[in-house]
């Protein structure tokens, strides 16, 4: 798709750029006096907070931004693979892979050797995280990615939209009553910032809160929460820019330095045109702040001329700039339960997204490390709110997080430095040439991590059976369910895996099985099946409620190597009878594929297949063998709630 060819329009890229309109403030309606959910702040955290909350009708949620509005423009582009397979689980991939640009490429520039003051390619590669997922890492409006969203939480059951131009003026909680689940503890207070409510206060009480209210949260502040790390004494610029040039590698990522003026990263925008700069500036004298640096766009484009020497940059329009620091910083606990405390603490307030860790832009690694931040949450919450599981499930996102959050740290400075041309603090004066050998190197050793489909929890009642990795050893426990097709037995269908996991809070169950005949009633895949149907300590019968859809909590699939099976010559489990009609479901069974077969693919033991428990995060819980059925029930007991 292309688009901003006559200048930068914000809008939904589905409308033509001669009628696309900015998206409108939206009316002002009173906030709502008492909710389970609160969630303060509208960037990508707080909008998948949002988005898996509108999933659940009997949750009464509410989100709150300072803004007027919707955002409009820029701040962070990338879309990793990882992100895109969450927006799938939200059934909203499908224009993010349209309209987002694809990174497939990088090139690497340095000055000419027989004449320095000139910039010369040295090399071009493939991008280090083709083929780690199904998806392509992209670069595309993160307005865009907040309207994918947005529609996504109205259209859902609980209708929920956004509360702007709020606030927080003050938090409280009531320490007395966190550890009641029944009780509000929380009250926030809100202070009207549109003209028209100018100095009217509202009050609304809440079950819990999540702070993703950015880097100066004040969330995070009125929870005591520091944030631990490096100061920001380094400045870039950055600006999405509409330019005419005879720069060769324009729609190409590229690193670029220079003799004596310092680096520049470019990446291409979406829609054909329209790319962005990091700018790299000077240091930041101490106690003092990026913004306090003179500069306009125009400063940053001079800089960037200099740079790309000789090729010339002809600047048409400059859609959105920003000058930012480079710091990184991380909060000393996620949630507001003293530190050392142990699960069985409730916590009810708890910090996401650049609220918990700040660091520079150019990685990509913000938005796509606040997204699954609550991606996490979210679920949890979910079904502690229901009375589905054990409430110290919450305590698990804060251990879970900050060792991704902590990760997301240590790379960036790392990157920082290597991009940068001119020392930061506490480094050799002189300065130092950018070395593009050791920045390849670093996105190759770091592709899994950029790309987000490396993030891996660690051991836990959640995340456990590492004893069983040998059955399944492309699915890595506590990583995400690495997608793979399957042909569907009902209909010859060619289906991914990973996007049968939704964002519905369901738990999923994989069944591999191994070399003998499922229909069978002798052969493990068949007692299995039996087990979760009929067993008295199945965990389908234990915690799902009575009048619900056998599905309704642990969703179960199958995957056979048979390829000459009959749905209605299995058990009965695998094509259930569901809804007010006792329609059946002829979707849930699978089997490989000739030449894109997911046992190789996977490493899946052939002769005995196993068992893959996914949970509502799209993150292996456990791999056990197919007999393991007091280990399956084992699992859930754990933390999950029996129902009635």
């Amino acid at each position: 798709m292309q688009f901003h060819l006559n200048g930068f329009k914000p809008g939904n890229y589905q409308v033509p750029d001669a009628a696309r309109k900015p998206y409108p403030n939206p009316p002002i309606v009173d906030l709502p006096r008492k909710v389970d959910v609160l969630i303060i702040g509208t960037g990508p955290a707080g909008l998948t907070m949002a988005r898996q909350m509108a999933e659940f009708s009997d949750i009464k949620t509410c989100i709150v931004d300072m803004a007027p509005g919707p955002l409009l423009f820029g701040r962070a582009d990338g879309i990793s693979c990882r992100t895109i397979e969450i927006m799938e689980a939200f059934n909203s991939s499908e224009m993010v892979v349209k309209e987002t640009y694809q990174l497939k490429q990088n090139t690497f520039w340095e000055p000419d050797a027989e004449n320095p003051q000139n910039i010369k390619r040295t090399h071009k590669i493939a991008d280090a995280r083709a083929g780690l997922s199904e998806f392509t890492h992209g670069i595309v409006n993160q307005a865009r990615l907040h309207e994918l969203l947005i529609d996504g939480m109205a259209n859902a059951i609980a209708n929920l939209r956004p509360h702007y131009s709020r606030e927080l003026v003050d938090l409280d909680i009531d320490e007395s009553l966190t550890q009641d689940l029944d009780a509000f503890p929380i009250t926030a207070t809100f202070k009207r910032a549109d003209e028209a409510g100018a100095g009217k206060v509202e009050t609304v009480k809440a079950r819990y809160i999540v702070g993703s209210d950015g880097g100066r949260s004040r969330v995070r502040k009125s929870l005591g929460i520091s944030l631990e790390g490096d100061s920001a004494n380094k400045a870039w610029g950055v600006m999405d820019i509409l330019l005419n040039t005879d720069f060769p590698d324009i729609r190409v990522k590229s690193f670029i330095q220079s003799k004596d003026h310092g680096a520049v990263m470019t990446i291409p925008r979406e829609g054909g045109y329209l790319c962005r700069f990091y700018v790299e500036l000077d240091q930041i004298d101490k106690d003092k702040r990026a913004s306090d640096m003179k500069l306009t766009e125009q400063d940053l484009i001079a800089k960037a001329q200099k740079i790309f020497h000789p090729y010339t940059l002809d600047v048409k329009e400059v859609a959105w700039w920003s000058i930012y620091s480079v710091g990184q910083r991380i909060a000393d606990r996620f949630d507001n339960r003293p530190a050392g405390s142990s699960d069985d603490i409730v916590p009810r307030a708890f910090v996401a997204g650049d609220a918990c860790h700040t660091h520079s832009p150019k990685g990509g690694w913000g938005l796509n490390t606040s997204l699954p931040d609550t991606f996490n949450l979210g679920w949890k919450m979910a079904a502690v709110l229901q009375g589905r599981s054990d409430p110290k499930l919450l305590s698990t996102y804060s251990t879970e997080r900050r060792k991704v959050a902590q990760q997301l740290i240590d790379a960036d400075r790392e990157l920082s430095k290597l991009v940068a041309t001119r020392p930061t603090a506490g480094e050799d004066a002189q300065e130092s040439k950018v070395d593009t050998g050791k920045i390849e190197a670093f996105m190759k050793r770091q592709s899994g991590f950029v790309s987000g489909t490396s993030i891996e929890y660690f051991p836990s009642y959640i995340c456990t059976g590492q004893e069983n990795q040998h059955l399944a050893t492309g699915y890595k426990i506590g990583q995400r369910f690495h997608s793979a097709e399957a042909t569907r037995v009902a209909d010859g269908r060619s289906q991914h895996l990973g996007h049968l996991v939704k964002a519905d809070g369901r738990w999923r169950i994989f069944l591999f099985g191994g070399a003998v005949d499922p229909t069978k009633p002798a052969s493990a895949a068949y007692q299995f099946i039996d087990f979760l149907a009929n067993g008295t300590t199945s965990p389908v019968q234990k915690y799902t409620s009575n009048g619900s859809d056998v599905d309704a909590v642990i969703d179960t699939y199958a995957v056979f190597q048979q390829q000459d099976l009959s749905m209605h010559d299995l058990h009965g489990y695998l094509w259930p009878a569901k809804g007010k009609y006792g329609l059946r479901d002829y979707e849930k069974v699978f089997h490989a594929q000739d030449g894109n077969d997911v046992y190789d693919l996977r490493g899946i033991d052939r002769s005995n297949g196993c068992v893959v428990i996914v949970r509502p995060d799209q993150h292996i819980a456990a791999i056990l063998p197919v007999t393991a059925h007091a280990e399956l029930a084992g699992f859930f007991d754990e933390f999950m709630i029996q129902q009635k």
